[in-house]
């Protein structure tokens, strides 16, 4: 059987594995684009408390007749932008206000259960709006999410392969490839104001899901648009000097090609408008620069952290795009690598030879400019003054996560781990305090997963099931007081996390993911049973 998939699939046109035969679609104007200053003023003035609600509404007709009437309406007396929004939009509500925790309902049961609330078939939106749409069904992160996420869902997906999904997997695989089919990319979120972004590149890994359960034939079939995806992000790559970058690929001093997160609109974003608006106007920079430094750290996934900050500490001194991180780049070295074998599986040499080699060269580069040997750990790099950014974070972990990581390198990245950021209960996310939701005391479920199962790869099991034995720990413990799995914890023991833009989400796609992961490979956790009672765990 492995023979004949193999063969009908040689004699497809080879222009497929370059892109080239990949469909495209328009892409869809984003609202901020299509209202103007209709949209600016109901972000402004704030009718919405939480921007993302109007970005997400439902016009009631065609929106160019909205405007007309707009314009004419705008100045006359006794106008209310209230109530010609109301009037003209179908205004979301929250998502999931229907399920609730059942007494006594144990955690694992909970999550089962919740995966039913968070999945969605697709259909047709019943006016214009913002949601692109998607071949098959999916599932939600929860909350103000009402849409499939990039880097969420797959974390979400190792979670639904533990509990036996392995369908609800394909399916949303064969979304991701659908969405690189559409716009040679995967946005952000299946939104049109998300088209400009994409999210830390972890289609790839989904893929090798797939192959888990399919065989090896999954790496072959998704072929051309793990190839797309190596293009989008490397686009521009050809010409650069060094010292100089285009769009997501920076060519550093000394030659070598890596990469840095991106957005190509330079304007405030669309579900967070008046909160770029203000972080701009405290600043003395160009908005546009701001605004691409704001959008690039929210295509990186740690919007915000002081991973970003040129003073480590404030939001206003953001500078996203000269910072080549780890994470991006490790990522993009396991594309490599999983084309380089899907190549080999259709028996593609020229193809495996040269994404190998790429591999390896962004390989020796992280190692030479990212690997920090008086800290133990890889750091990220600030391009324009060529020196590494000298505070670790949770993304040291992604090289043992993608096996870029040498033995010796492990060791120390683990003992660095331990050091600096194990705290009570779990990972914190980095080591400063800012405020910012991707900044300590917060933990973050897939920034714990990729250190266990990166420390488990390279047998620092004692490591790893110290991470999953304090986070299971609070987040049973959220669960049995509240009956909630939230977004993310402060890992200090004080439970759900804070910061951010809005408040703490439930529901949570990656949490609940997570969290069925780690009771599936620890049996020592899974022996108890954590049920809401609203109090104290059973002991």
């Amino acid at each position: 059987m492995r023979k004949n998939f193999i063969g009908c699939f040689l004699v497809l046109p080879l222009a497929l594995f370059g892109g080239i035969a990949l469909a495209r679609v328009p892409v869809p104007v984003a609202p901020q684009a299509l209202y103007g200053e209709l949209y600016q003023r109901v972000q402004t003035e704030k009718l919405f408390a939480d921007g993302k609600t109007f970005a997400d509404a439902i016009a009631k007709r065609d929106p160019a007749q909205i405007l007309r009437d707009y314009e004419q309406a705008k100045s006359t007396p006794g106008f209310s932008l209230q109530d010609f929004v109301n009037a003209n939009f179908t205004i979301p509500g929250a998502a999931q206000s229907d399920f609730h925790t059942l007494d006594h309902e144990e955690v694992r049961a909970h999550i089962e259960r919740l995966w039913g609330a968070l999945a969605r078939e697709p259909k047709p939106s019943p006016g214009p709006d913002s949601l692109l749409p998607l071949r098959t069904k999916y599932v939600v992160p929860g909350g103000r999410f009402r849409e499939m996420y990039y880097w969420d869902s797959y974390f979400t997906m190792v979670g639904l392969q533990a509990g036996g999904h392995d369908d609800l997997v394909a399916s949303m695989v064969t979304n991701f490839a659908g969405l690189i089919n559409d716009y040679g990319h995967v946005p952000n979120g299946n939104r049109s104001y998300y088209v400009s972004r994409s999210q830390p590149p972890f289609f790839a890994a989904m893929v090798e899901l797939q192959a888990a359960h399919d065989g090896i034939e999954a790496l072959a079939r998704r072929l051309p648009q793990l190839i797309a995806e190596h293009d989008f992000w490397m686009a521009g790559a050809g010409d650069l000097k060094p010292g100089s970058a285009n769009r997501r690929v920076v060519r550093l001093a000394d030659g070598s090609l890596l990469n840095r997160y991106w957005d190509d609109s330079a304007t405030p974003r669309d579900e967070s408008y008046a909160e770029d608006v203000q972080t701009a106007r405290g600043t003395q920079r160009p908005v546009a620069d701001v605004y691409r430094d704001l959008r690039a750290s929210a295509e990186s996934g740690w919007d915000f952290s002081s991973r970003w900050f040129a003073d480590g500490k404030t939001l206003a001194t953001i500078r996203t795009t000269e910072i080549v991180p780890v994470d991006l780049n490790s990522l993009l070295y396991k594309l490599e690598q999983v084309i380089a074998q899907g190549c080999d599986v259709m028996r593609r040499a020229d193809c495996k030879k040269e994404m190998t080699a790429a591999a390896g060269a962004r390989r020796r580069a992280m190692t030479k400019l990212l690997w920090d040997e008086d800290l133990g750990a890889y750091l990220d790099y600030d391009w324009p003054r060529a020196r590494r950014v000298a505070r670790i974070n949770a993304a040291t972990a992604y090289p043992l996560f993608v096996d870029l990581a040498d033995a010796t390198e492990a060791r120390r990245v683990a003992r660095a781990i331990r050091t600096s950021l194990l705290d009570s209960h779990g990972l914190a996310t980095t080591t400063e305090r800012t405020g910012e939701q991707w900044d300590a005391p917060n933990g973050w479920a897939p920034l714990q997963w990729v250190a266990i199962d990166g420390l488990r790869r390279h047998g620092q099991k004692e490591l790893a099931e110290e991470i999953a034995k304090r986070w299971v720990a609070e987040n049973t413990r959220v669960y049995c007081k509240t009956g909630k799995l939230v977004e993310k914890y402060d890992v200090r023991g004080a439970g759900a996390g804070a910061g951010g833009e809005y408040p703490v989400q439930d529901g949570f796609g990656w949490t609940n993911a997570v969290l069925v992961k780690l009771l599936a490979i620890y049996p020592k956790l899974a022996e108890k049973q954590y049920e809401f009672t609203g109090g104290a765990c059973a002991p």
